[in-house]
């Protein structure tokens, strides 16, 4: 068996997540172990402030904090194989997404950046590491986002039945498959990033249990419909967004200053509830299962109004399918990494509209000296 393991930090900024994956052959890649590890209180402080669309940063600040989540990176890997009884020399690469600070794939100068260097993983894990993944495909001309429409079609499609995957990270994605189509997938705007965020601002904590706090609050029809007004909502796929797009600003604008911090929480709630099912009744209405993943799939108030909002569709988490729904995006990095040493595509071009399929991301070779790259006949060394 083949190990890899897949790293993120999603728009939310929560914490590192990640997966190891076993490959037996052309079987199913299995979900060895998993875990979050949270940033300490400093960093991820940072982080959130540096990824608002109006923050700046000098060079050298840049720089530290390139390296400062690549050791936050390196010690989540290596605490994840201590658990799993896994040595790091079993390990044929780490897929590393990263933390994006900006996503800006429009013109005229497209570019995204995600921080957490490569190099410094590499060292401390003695790992060959994958990383910088989206920047091929944007380069292509494409959004760069999503890119886990391919692993989610390779674990959770189902030739007799069509069904839909939404990652509810900090801004929500939907995955549709349908039988005899080609895989599509695309941003539907805000998901948790800004609950999150309005929940730490009034109530000191990073995240709204169980929606709890939003449930007791009612609905404000003016900010709803201004909120929802927003032209992006609007695009066609393809289409991406983050942090830098939706955030507390951008709700600054729609707010009067006299509304209660509870109905605002109840009120970005059911705008991501709406957002999510709009896109999917206007993309695939024939979805009969919508499988979610992600953080907010603990959110029983937005998976109750997601349900809601979907008569006929059997709303579930990715744990109905064996998959824990707090892993599935870094074992689709993991799955990515293996696509690269590989040599295959890790896009689809008709999710992210570019040019034509890519290998993405870059290889930093590990302790071994490289030993996981591709041979020359493009399969993977063991």
């Amino acid at each position: 068996m083949a190990f890899f393991l897949g790293l993120i930090s999603g728009t939310s900024a929560d914490g590192i997540d990640a997966a190891l994956l076993g490959f037996d052959g052309d079987a199913p890649p299995r979900l060895l172990a998993a875990r979050t590890t949270p940033y300490p209180p400093e960093l991820r402080s940072t982080i959130l402030r540096v990824s608002q669309a109006d923050a700046r940063l000098d060079l050298d600040e840049f720089g530290a904090l390139d390296v400062a989540v690549g050791e936050a990176f390196a010690t989540a890997a290596l605490d994840l194989l201590a658990g799993a009884g896994v040595a790091a020399e079993a390990v044929q690469a780490i897929g590393s997404h990263g933390q994006t600070l900006r996503h800006r794939p429009r013109p005229p100068r497209p570019f995204t950046l995600q921080i957490g260097c490569p190099h410094v993983i590499a060292e401390r894990t003695g790992i060959t590491v994958v990383a910088d993944f989206r920047r091929r495909d944007v380069a292509a001309g494409g959004e760069g986002a999503p890119l886990m429409p391919a692993f989610h079609a390779a674990v959770l499609g189902d030739p007799g039945e069509i069904r839909a995957v939404l990652n509810l990270g900090g801004i929500g994605n939907l995955t549709l498959l349908a039988p005899g189509e080609p895989v599509r997938g695309f941003d539907t705007g805000p998901a948790n990033g800004l609950l999150d965020a309005w929940c730490q601002r009034h109530t000191g904590h990073a995240y709204d249990r169980g929606g709890d706090w939003a449930a007791g609050g009612r609905v404000l029809p003016a900010l709803l419909a201004a909120c929802l007004a927003e032209p992006w909502l609007a695009l066609p796929p393809p289409k991406s967004s983050g942090r830098d797009q939706f955030h507390l600003g951008w709700l600054a604008g729609h707010l009067g200053g006299d509304e209660a911090p509870q109905d605002v929480q109840a009120t970005l709630l059911e705008l991501s509830a709406r957002s999510i099912a709009e896109a999917l009744l206007a993309q695939q209405p024939g979805t009969r299962r919508l499988v979610a993943c992600g953080g907010g799939v603990h959110n029983r108030a937005l998976m109750a109004r997601l349900a809601a909002l979907l008569p006929g569709v059997v709303v579930e988490s990715s744990a109905a399918h064996g998959l824990d729904p707090d892993a599935i995006e870094a074992a689709g990095f993991a799955w990515l990494a293996r696509q690269t040493l590989a040599g295959l595509p890790g896009n689809r071009p008709e999710v992210t509209g570019a040019a034509g399929p890519r290998v993405l991301g870059a290889i930093v070779p590990g302790g071994r000296g490289g030993a996981a790259l591709q041979s020359a006949e493009g399969g993977l060394l063991r």
